[in-house]
């Protein structure tokens, strides 16, 4: 019963406060995530009230002001999006309340191609925007170290806006010389990391309430800000910045309006990925919503994404949400393909072992829009950061372009700007980066990332540790308690789901494969003193291959996420299993099985 991590770490043992020891379920959790009084009230209780005001964040009223005089003036606005699903929310949620506070207001979307243009603005394109009337443009989700693009609309006359919440440049004289920067962490390193979309809800926040000349935004803007909450939880959610503070409020509201939205389109997005029938969490976002919004940038043009949360045609929006489905379905066939042979590759590279502890790769054959994704897989395989480029010709000469995913702890985009001599550009944040480098460089740039990361990460550094929050008997794995801890949701980024370590059980019968393959196990758990006669069910995603010497009557300690199964009207509680290890009297557990992936790895 052994399979890909090592360890199990109980979450603060040493700083949880006292109350960790208190009967009660909840309570014991909270204390083991350092929350207690009122710091636990607010957690539990995200009102929207508690919503930080937008007007802390730098240059967002010089932004804002400036977008409303372009309305006045009847000037031209071009919201430059980005063509994930944080970029794809954050230029719908501008576009939005703009067309609420001025219905006729010259306000077009540009998102660039992934593989035509890349990421982030461009030069071209802001010619090209300029030459067709833009007299403003806005970025989002973008922008912050975009020097050149600012430098061309400077010279062509246009006000440049820049939103974005990517790591700047440490130099603050390294920034671009825009309009104005509204990112929330410049000149305020206490500053909330919100996405690309949670920085677009505060502009269009700000704009609502400087239109009405208020601190309070007119009826009309706040039914507008409300509904746009849906929209900014799918960013907030799919970027993985971490569910606390403001990211936790919009969240947890947002995807509470995500299945009856006013929004057209999303409600067409909902229906196609068969949600429509049962309430969305962050899972769903993740796995089901977030990846068919992510396929239409990687294997064809996001604009169609954009179009769908802003079309109020009810035929047009089923139209473009099938489209998606069917991209999402191509995009995971083309993603198990390139994921295969970047194992191959890097096994063969010797780049799986203790002395090389990175991955970097490029191949011709792999497609620009899903490198990303199979970075994540790679992760989660190898344990270890990992960077996939596409190697092509171009009219600049041969180039490698893609893009790179880290382990917790490890700063990824610190560590490309300590190799930045090899690249041509890079961008991104902590955990996940985008990078370009002439060809040539590639043997070289490989070494030295390589020996960048050996020197920060030793092979102990890859073992992953698998934090639980405290003990449990079966017995309080209660529909009750259940419900209670779901108070601490939505899980994420920086609130990861409960889980709670079993110390006296076994299994109660044999396990069963479960699903069309039987790929999956169906595990019953019961006490394994037999004191009490419950019986909790804990489905084993995946876990085929890592049932050895799990039979009935063999005593466990247990990993479990406990979870609500609602089936025809009847909720029942159970348990995601998330590992499992023999239970000795005399050793401590010091086996893991498997490792849980975050809500976002599928997008």
């Amino acid at each position: 019963m052994r399979g890909l991590t090592r360890r199990w770490r109980r979450r603060h043992p040493e700083n949880a406060p006292a109350a960790s020891t208190d009967p009660r379920l909840l309570v014991r959790v909270l204390a083991a995530r350092q929350l207690d009084g009122p710091d636990a009230e607010a957690f539990l209780d995200p009102s929207l009230l508690r919503l930080t005001d937008p007007s802390a964040i730098r240059d967002i009223d010089r932004a804002a002001q400036r977008l409303l005089e372009a309305i006045d003036a009847r000037q031209r606005i071009v919201i430059y999006g980005d063509y994930d699903v944080d970029g794809i929310t954050a230029t719908a949620i501008l576009r939005r309340m703009l067309a609420s506070i001025a219905p006729d207001a010259d306000v077009e979307t540009y998102i660039p191609h992934r593989v035509e243009e890349g990421y982030g603005l461009n030069e071209q394109a802001i010619r090209k925007l300029a030459d067709e009337g833009a007299a403003v443009i806005v970025s989002v989700d973008c922008g912050v170290t975009a020097r050149e693009p600012a430098r061309a609309a400077r010279e062509v006359g246009v006000d440049l806006i820049i939103t974005d919440h990517h790591n700047p440049p440490e130099d603050p004289a390294e920034l671009p010389d825009a309009f104005a920067i509204v990112h929330p962490r410049l000149g305020n390193d206490d500053g909330e990391e919100l996405c690309g979309a949670g920085v677009a809800y505060k502009l269009a926040w700000r704009l609502a309430t400087l239109s009405a000349g208020d601190q309070r935004a007119r009826p009309a803007q706040r039914e507008v800000l409300v509904e746009l909450l849906a929209l900014a939880s799918l960013g907030t959610i799919a970027d993985m910045v971490p569910l606390i503070g403001d990211n936790r409020i919009i969240a947890r509201h947002g995807l509470s309006r995500c299945r009856s939205s006013s929004i057209v389109g999303l409600r067409a997005l909902v229906a196609s990925a068969r949600l429509d029938g049962s309430g969305i969490d962050a899972e769903s976002v993740g796995f089901r919503l977030a990846p068919r919004l992510n396929a239409c940038g990687r294997l064809a043009h996001s604009r169609d994404a954009v179009e769908l949360l802003l079309t109020d045609d009810e035929d047009r929006a089923i139209e473009i949400a099938a489209e998606l489905c069917r991209l999402n379905d191509e995009r995971r066939a083309t993603e198990k393909s390139i994921t295969e042979h970047a194992l191959a590759l890097a096994i063969e590279h010797g780049l799986d072992t203790d002395d090389r502890r990175a991955v970097v790769l490029a191949h011709e054959d792999w497609h620009p829009g899903v490198v990303g994704i199979v970075c994540s897989r790679v992760v989660e395989k190898l344990r270890r950061p990992t960077l996939l480029l596409q190697r092509k010709t171009t009219d600049a000469g041969e180039v490698c372009s893609g893009s790179g995913r880290s382990i917790e702890g490890f700063n990824l985009h610190a560590a490309l700007s300590d190799c930045a001599e090899h690249l041509v550009k890079f961008g991104g944040h902590d955990a996940a980066a985008g990078l370009t480098l002439a060809a040539e460089n590639f043997e070289a740039f490989r070494e030295a990332f390589i020996e960048r990361v050996n020197a920060e990460l030793s092979p102990e550094d890859l073992i992953t540790t698998t934090d639980y929050d405290t003990d449990a008997t079966i017995d309080e794995i209660t529909l009750e308690n259940t419900v209670a801890l779901g108070r601490l949701g939505p899980f994420g980024a920086g609130n990861p789901k409960i889980r709670l370590r079993l110390v006296n059980a076994r299994l109660a019968e044999d396990p069963r494969p479960m699903g069309a393959d039987g790929k999956h196990i169906d595990l019953r758990l019961e006490d394994a003193d037999r004191r009490s006669p419950r019986v909790l069910r804990a489905c084993a995603w995946n876990w085929s291959e890592h049932v050895t010497g799990l039979r009935r009557g063999v005593p466990v300690e247990a990993l479990i996420a406990p979870k609500i199964n609602e089936w025809r009207g009847r909720r029942t509680c159970e348990a995601e299993l998330i590992d499992v290890a023999p239970r000795h009297a005399d050793a401590p557990i010091v086996v893991v099985s498997r490792n849980a992936q975050s809500v976002g790895a599928a997008t």
